[in-house]
């Protein structure tokens, strides 16, 4: 079975709409640009010439007025107050990546200020997420006046008010869904407050954040200009609210754009002594190379997968404390050993990771109905709380199901109780907003909290199983078969002229990639095999692939060879990235394959060559396509082909595999129908045993001491006689 049999392909943009074509054709035109990139503009919501224009030539003008938030003049004023005073401020963040960028972007800024500021951060493991009454006592004996959340607290409405209690202001400054009432705070500021007019709503925490010191240095310095001020702090911050919107996998539309497209340059050129130091831990080679490596280009992708599984690590098996205080190093020395630390934990990281991962499937394996249940529930008393996010992303993407991951970690004392309190993280998918769908089974959970595609929540031991009935019960009515199963989608399709280096140069120009504005993919079609090889000790493929004149080389990350129920020889249709390979100072184009299919005419013949071999062999008439009769000559140089692979230990053998093989041997050009006929005919005759396998496979074995015999003895060859005489 073909290894990606049940992923399905989709087309952003499929031609033939006469209107749909004639703006594509204006944005090319107008901007000099290929066809190609007008195409993944059009995809991307910028249908006509000025919205192409304004997303490909971000600006600092692309940004929004930050007192265009809800309550954010009563934000600056009240931390103005505090700043002036000489109060105490505790900044009270989350532990990930932007609870980390928030945290350290504010308290740099207010420090610079002049404030009496700390910050918190909770340990994972010990006080779960968000704001707990617990840390709030912590912060009042500490002294605080004044506490702002960044990337947290806007579910914190007992929290807020035990604070207001014992004296500590607060002002809430979030991302998340809004969800019933507000905190009773100073200021409440975030942009899904139903009352919120700011016209962007997708910001991370760190964008808030970004907002608010915006805000707050326009009040500041308001003698200087609004442009003015809001450069002063790109000029200064953007690397950090660029690192917090890429790992929280925020939408690159509209000012995040900006924010990450410049952010981008800054991370790259920083002097930020921490940041510089995770950045060489990061991109340090393991092993001596013979020349020095090149300065790494830091883009959307390095952020995703070597800085934010670092900063992140922290957080989850240890303390986020530790990724701020990098980021605000400013000893070079020490930021290189606490960079390295960062990388220590980020490998344990990865080693509980796939632990877990390994058990989650197992148990998906033995006790989950997938085709009853649209959402998969697991629940584990040792699990790391800090890991099953990760996993629970990993599920979802395996299975295209949403998927929701229990940790009792640390509340079992002793044996499992009634009432051990889990901490949960889920996933979903497009089709099943998570947030909404923990609201419907708010009853059954102590609380919970997140975006749409994923969410954390806590709950008792005595409700998983009703939990797991009810939100299945909530899938069952939002999900349809559309939205369920993996799906990967195509910008376009393109043809092998189209995939060249210049085509790649132009992508370059989309970039930052990530959330509603992807990597571009594409869909070439009819490409012939004509080499597979393993790499990377066998984990991904290499492919070269071609249809006349183009020749291209592939790689597939991730699928070993043994994986691919793919043959040289064969053409397949491959939905793929392009990218640029350096070999020797030569720069060609290298796909990199998400998913290959065989092409539709292939699978269909293939299909017709099992139903008629079928039909054979059970002696009904089927339509021949051709003379299928094989002559002696033929049937006897399969017979020395067969018993030469025999000679090399060979017996396992392959249908779809066998043209190309016979062809490599000079053996010449073999329709699949007839050899499945000649195999049968020896097998039959009796100088071979064969053993017919599902999905084309077949065993075989060349009888050492066959005596001589005639093919007129094999009851198919007699049959195809008679059937093809009457046809």
């Amino acid at each position: 079975m073909s290894l990606n049999k049940n992923k399905g392909w989709g087309l952003r943009y499929t031609p033939g709409d006469a209107a749909a074509d004639s703006k594509i054709n204006d944005i090319a035109g107008a901007s000099g640009m290929s066809c190609v990139l007008a195409r993944l503009l059009y995809n991307r919501g910028y249908t006509d010439v000025d919205a192409a224009d304004r997303f490909m030539n971000a600006s600092l003008s692309s940004l929004h007025d930050p007192y265009m938030m809800a309550d954010m003049r009563h934000a600056v004023l009240r931390i103005s107050q505090a700043v002036e005073c000489g109060e105490k401020i505790t900044i009270y963040g989350d532990y990930d990546v932007d609870g980390v960028t928030s945290v350290t972007l504010l308290y740099t800024y207010l420090e610079s200020l002049g404030a009496k500021v700390d910050y918190y951060i909770p340990v994972r493991a010990k006080e779960g997420y968000g704001l707990s009454l617990a840390a709030i006592d912590t912060l009042k004996s500490s002294g605080t006046q004044l506490m702002i959340t960044v990337d947290t607290g806007i579910t914190a409405v007992k929290e807020t008010a035990y604070a207001k209690e014992l004296g500590i202001d607060v002002v809430v400054t979030d991302h998340h869904e809004c969800h019933g009432q507000l905190p009773d705070a100073c200021a409440v500021v975030n942009p899904h407050r139903p009352d919120c007019p700011y016209p962007f709503k997708e910001l991370a925490g760190v964008g808030v954040v970004f907002k608010l010191i915006c805000a707050y240095e326009i009040m500041r310095c308001s003698e200087l200009g609004v442009e003015e001020c809001t450069e002063r702090i790109c000029s200064e911050y953007l690397d950090l609210v660029a690192m917090g919107t890429v790992a929280d996998v925020m939408p690159l539309s509209d000012e995040n754009r900006y924010i990450v497209k410049r952010g981008l340059v800054s991370i790259e050129e920083t002097d930020r002594v921490g940041l510089a130091a995770l950045i060489e831990a990061a991109t340090r080679p393991t092993t001596v190379e013979k020349f020095p490596p090149k300065k790494r280009k830091i883009n959307s992708g390095f952020i995703s997968f070597s800085l934010a599984p670092r900063i992140n690590a922290a957080g989850r098996i240890s303390s986020a404390a530790k990724a701020v205080e990098l980021l605000l190093e400013k000893d070079e020395k020490i930021a290189f050993m606490k960079a390295d630390e960062l990388c220590e934990i980020n490998s344990e990281r990865q080693r509980q990771e796939n632990y877990i991962a390994d058990k989650a499937y197992a148990m998906i394996e033995e006790t989950c109905d997938l085709k009853r249940d649209k959402v998969i529930v697991l629940d584990n008393d040792k699990w790391q709380q800090g890991i099953i996010g990760i996993v629970s992303s990993r599920i979802t993407e395996k299975y295209g199901l949403p998927s929701i991951l229990i940790s009792f970690e640390g509340s079992v004392d002793g044996e499992p109780g009634y009432n051990d309190v889990g901490k949960g993280s889920g996933r979903s998918i497009k089709g099943m907003n998570l947030v909404e769908a923990l609201d419907y089974c708010k009853d059954l959970l102590i609380q919970f909290g997140g975006h749409e595609l994923a969410a954390g929540l806590s709950v008792t031991r005595c409700n998983v199983d009703e939990f797991r009935k009810r939100i299945n019960e909530y899938a069952q009515k939002q999900l349809n078969d559309e939205d369920l199963g993996v799906s990967l989608e195509a910008d376009c399709e393109i043809s092998p002229d189209e995939a060249d280096l210049a085509t790649v140069a132009d992508l370059s120009r989309l970039e930052p990639f990530g959330v509603a504005n992807p990597t571009p993919t594409f869909i070439i079609k009819d490409l012939v095999i004509d080499k597979m090889t393993p790499m990377g000790a066998g984990k991904h493929t290499k492919l070269m692939l071609s249809r006349g004149a183009y020749c291209f080389g592939a790689v597939y990350f991730g699928v070993g060879l043994s994986s691919l129920d793919y043959y040289v020889g064969e053409r397949v249709d491959v939905l793929c990235q392009l990218s640029i390979n350096e070999f020797r100072g030569k720069s060609s184009v290298q796909l990199i394959l998400q998913d290959i299919r065989l092409t539709e005419q292939l699978e269909k013949q293939y299909e017709i060559d099992r139903e008629d071999y079928k039909k054979l062999t059970c002696g009904e008439p089927f339509s021949s396509r051709e003379d299928i009769i094989p002559t002696r000559a033929q049937i006897a140089e399969i017979y020395k082909f067969l018993r030469y692979e025999n000679a090399c230990g060979r017996t396992l053998f392959n249908y779809r595999a066998l043209p190309h093989q016979l062809a490599e041997s000079s053996l010449g050009c073999y329709d699949g129908l007839k050899l499945r006929i000649m195999v049968k005919i020896l097998s039959e005759i009796n100088v071979c045993n064969l053993d017919e396998q599902e999905q084309d496979f077949f065993y075989l074995e060349v009888c050492k001491n066959a005596s001589k015999t005639n093919i007129e003895e094999s009851s198919t060859y007699q049959r195809i006689l008679t059937m093809y005489a009457k046809t």
